[in-house]
């Protein structure tokens, strides 16, 4: 019931209907108190437990990594977010030390597992600031494809989101792959400068300040 399947009392029918289960085994008793730690499934789907749910979206700065703590003592997105909220939110994907820009932040499992999945196709688009002119070639290049150490990848579309600076880029991508789009930059011999996303699944940072 708490997390929107069906009212208290249709629970006891689903249940009584061997639809739960509770750490793998069917569950028979509606009595049951479900711990902290128990994986309730129904009809073979992971339940998540929230009371309040939440979403926060963060304006990503420069030189915060996106962990709920380091041990090495460096700036956490989640330090950026203390006064915000006392519930135990997640960030949802995450952004490199030096990336910047939309990172979002939930305590709903079912989202995270969504927007997590590949095959959710979640797109993104960046602002890319390379260490010179990106050349009509490469241009070419990148949109054609590349193989990279991890295999091919294709991006959606790109742009020269300046036209009187053709060093910045914009490029939009559904890969969630490892550092993927300073890889693509790298591996044509650009150095990737800044790195800016400003897009994420349809949201943007429009009138959110940095930070």
């Amino acid at each position: 019931a708490h997390c929107g399947i069906c009212s208290r009392r249709d629970a006891v029918t689903l249940i009584a209907e061997g639809k739960v289960k509770v750490n793998g085994v069917i569950a028979k008793e509606p009595g049951y108190k479900v711990l902290e730690n128990d994986e309730v499934l129904f009809n073979n789907k992971k339940l998540f437990i929230t009371k309040n749910l939440l979403y926060i979206l963060l304006n990503k700065p420069k030189d915060y990594i996106t962990t709920t703590t380091d041990p090495q003592g460096r700036k956490t997105v989640l330090q950026l977010l203390q006064h915000a909220t006392n519930e135990r939110i997640y960030p949802i994907g995450r952004l490199d030390r030096n990336t910047s820009g939309v990172l979002l932040f939930t305590n709903d499992g079912d989202l995270t597992q969504k927007l997590s999945h590949p095959s959710f196709e979640v797109k993104k688009i960046y602002e890319v600031k390379l260490d010179k002119v990106l050349t009509k070639g490469d241009f070419e290049k990148i949109l054609n494809g590349l193989v990279l150490e991890d295999g091919p990848i294709h991006v959606d579309s790109l742009a020269y989101a300046d036209q009187k600076d053709k060093s910045i880029i914009g490029i939009e991508i559904h890969s969630g792959r490892n550092r993927i789009v300073r890889r693509i930059f790298e591996h044509l011999g650009y150095d990737v400068k800044a790195l800016d996303r400003v897009m994420y699944a349809g949201l943007t940072k429009k009138n959110v300040e940095r930070g």
